[in-house]
Formats: structure tokens, C-alpha cells, sequence
């Protein structure tokens, strides 16, 4: 597994994370829970792809986005995306994306 996954796995278990407006957004038309998100993310086995953000609101040009898919303990597939950074000189995951991928397993 590689470093990064478990650094967010830790952050979810230590409740450092925050949602974004368009991750609840997304969740409520899919039919999701912050629940079954963190979920699918503490139970993936990797991560699909790390991407540099090129978006002009980001912070830090090139911004880390990690691309995660995972299922929960019910077996619904969930696809997200999130980002690292950095709040009061403490490390929080931004979840950007959150919503049900159908046969992404």
C-alpha cells in the first residue's frame, strides 16, 4: 500500500478531513453518506491515480489530487478525489469528489 494511502487512511481515523460544498452536493443526488465515503476510502487497497491540479483556485500550483476507489462495508462502490493541505500548521484531507461509480470493481 503505498505511503500516501496510509497517510490518508490516518487522517480519517484521527478526523482530520473536511468536505467540500461540491463532494455533499454530489453525495445527496447519488444517494451517499459522509459514512459511506470514508468508508470506501479506509477499505481501498490503493491509490487509481495521482494527478497535479492545473484549477486556478487551487492553492499551490500543481496540487496533489489523489484518486481513490473503494467500496463500503455494504459493497456500494464509491469513486473519490481529495487533496491534502495544509490548516493551522495541521495536515487535513480534502475530499473533493465523492459519489457511487457503477463497475468501477
Amino acid at each position: 500500500m503505498e505511503k500516501a494511502l496510509y497517510k490518508i487512511k490516518r487522517l480519517i481515523l484521527n478526523g482530520d478531513y473536511k468536505f467540500t460544498d461540491k463532494a455533499e452536493t454530489e453525495m445527496y443526488v447519488t444517494g451517499i453518506t459522509r459514512t459511506d465515503v470514508l468508508e470506501a476510502i479506509v477499505n481501498a487497497f490503493g491509490i487509481d491515480k495521482i494527478m497535479k491540479s492545473t484549477s486556478p483556485g487551487k492553492t499551490h500550483k500543481g496540487e496533489k489530487v489523489y484518486v481513490i476507489q473503494g467500496v463500503t462495508y455494504d459493497n456500494v462502490p464509491i469513486y473519490t478525489k481529495g487533496t491534502i493541505k495544509q490548516f493551522n500548521g495541521k495536515d487535513i484531507l480534502y475530499i473533493l469528489i465523492s459519489a457511487k461509480r457503477e463497475g468501477i470493481l
